[in-house]
C-alpha cells in the first residue's frame, strides 16, 4: 500500500504536467483582444448623466469600426483596449475624450429662407452641409426676422457620457505585405 501512494501521485503530476504543456500560449499579437488595427464589433448603449438612454444598437446590428483609426470617440477607443469577445464593461467618457468642450460662440447665422419650415423652433436639431461636403449636426439657436443662429456645437459637446459596451467580435489587424 504504501508503494501505491507514491506512484498515484507521480502519475497524477505527470498527467497535470503534460496538460499543462499541451496548452499553447497564444503571443499578444496572435490574440482576439482589442488592438490598434483590430476590425471590432460592439454592442453599446449610451446614457446622458441622468440615466437617458441617448443611443443604443442592443438588439440591432453591431457597431463595426478599426481600433485606433479615430472612427468613434477617444475616450471609449482608449477604454476598449485589451477587451475580449464576449466581455462587458461600464464606460464613462469625460467631455474632452468626447465632443470637448461648448464653445460659446461656435454659430453661424443664415438665412432664413434655407431653413425648412419645420425647423423654425428654438432648440430643433438638423443636419447641415458644409462646402466641402462635411455633414454636422446643429441646433437652432435663435430666430430672427430674416435669419436664424445655429449653435455649430456637436449636441453632446461639454457633456460625461456613460457607456454600456459588450465586444462581440474582434478580427486582428491585416498582416500588411512586407517588400
Amino acid at each position: 500500500m504504501t508503494r501505491t501512494v507514491p506512484l498515484t501521485a507521480v502519475a497524477v503530476a505527470l498527467f497535470a504536467s503534460t496538460a499543462f504543456a499541451q496548452t499553447p500560449v497564444a503571443p499578444a499579437e496572435k490574440t482576439n483582444a482589442v488592438q490598434n488595427g483590430a476590425s471590432v464589433r460592439l454592442e453599446y448603449t449610451l446614457k446622458d448623466e441622468r440615466g437617458e438612454v441617448l443611443d443604443s444598437n442592443k438588439g440591432g446590428d453591431p457597431l463595426v469600426f478599426t481600433q485606433g483609426q479615430q472612427q468613434i470617440i477617444r475616450g471609449l477607443e482608449k477604454e476598449l483596449i485589451g477587451m475580449r469577445p464576449g466581455e462587458e464593461k461600464k464606460v464613462v467618457v469625460k467631455p474632452e475624450d468626447a465632443y470637448g468642450p461648448v464653445v460659446p460662440n461656435a454659430q453661424t447665422e443664415v438665412p432664413k429662407d434655407a431653413i425648412p419650415k419645420e425647423g423654425l423652433k428654438v432648440g430643433t436639431a438638423l443636419t447641415a452641409r458644409s462646402g466641402s461636403g462635411e455633414v454636422r449636426p446643429v441646433i437652432v439657436k435663435e430666430i430672427k426676422e430674416t435669419t436664424v443662429v445655429l449653435d455649430l456645437n456637436h449636441p453632446l459637446a461639454g457633456k460625461t457620457l456613460f457607456f454600456d459596451v459588450k465586444v462581440l467580435g474582434v478580427e486582428p489587424p491585416k498582416a500588411t505585405p512586407t517588400k
